[in-house]
């Protein structure tokens, strides 16, 4: 599924964005510095985009299962094709390494496994964290698990299925979450109806990180409605991520950034 972004909506996101001299809360100015502008040497980058280049030269096909807004209806697909459409690309795969290496979280969900490419960038963020992963695919989420394997991340835990059927089952064995990754389904009821479930586990220092907010109108819409709730204090707009904390000694905030 490739990113539709109109040009009046990419303009308008570059005359509003601002950089490190426009933010005045020294959460943001720090987080500005570390992660969305932090650096891009770290050495687990290279081990998970020599395996991106291996996919890409794959001419195996899978069977894909997609409950999501996807508009390729045919269920048999290149696995060189959905990295080369649907995989995340390395620069939004560094800056989730970055976000989850500075939030250091304990518990991470990611709904939306597809190869695992997100999967591990986020996991080797921080190795430690208990990373549990959603995937309505089998095929697709055996392949990630056979990705993970190879990349020595055997711990990330897998869930496969419809996520209207296995979500609330997963909700209820949580306590609460430090960061959730929302990639999973692109219509605007299904990652409001994601958002609400994971809302009351959220921890004091979580980040809900949303994944192409600007894909169609719906996600527009369900991204301005994210950012009306109250309990979501500082909310950051980097043109296709979206992402909100939860800090309670931070006044309610949206900041729209340059990436």
């Amino acid at each position: 599924m490739k990113n539709v972004f109109s040009p009046i909506d990419y303009f308008t996101y570059l005359v509003t964005a601002k950089g490190a001299q426009g933010i005045h809360s020294p959460f943001v100015f720090e987080l500005y510095n570390k992660v969305i502008k932090g650096p891009d040497n770290y050495y687990e980058f290279s081990a998970i985009e020599q395996l991106r280049k291996r996919l890409l030269r794959s001419t195996e096909v899978v069977h894909v299962v997609d409950f999501g807004a996807s508009n390729n209806c045919n269920p048999a697909r290149k696995i060189s094709d959905i990295i080369r459409n649907s995989a995340i690309s390395p620069q939004k795969g560094r800056l989730l390494f970055r976000l989850v290496n500075f939030i250091q979280p304990k518990m991470l969900v990611e709904m939306g496994t597809s190869l695992g490419l997100s999967t591990l960038y986020q996991h080797k963020g921080c190795p430690e964290a208990e990373v549990i992963t959603m995937e309505g695919s089998p095929e697709l989420s055996e392949l990630a698990g056979t990705n993970f394997r190879i990349l020595k991340a055997d711990t990330i835990k897998r869930v496969v299925g419809d996520f209207a059927q296995t979500l609330p089952d997963l909700i209820k064995s949580l306590h609460s979450v430090d960061y959730v990754f929302f990639d999973g389904n692109h219509r605007k009821e299904a990652t409001l109806e994601y958002f609400r479930q994971f809302l009351p586990l959220a921890s004091e220092k979580c980040v809900f990180v949303f994944d192409d907010i600007r894909w169609s109108s719906g996600m527009k819409k369900a991204w301005q409605e994210v950012i009306k709730e109250p309990k979501a204090t500082v909310t950051i707009d980097l043109f296709s991520f979206g992402l909100v904390f939860f800090v309670p000694t931070q006044e309610k905030q949206h900041f729209v950034l340059r990436y």
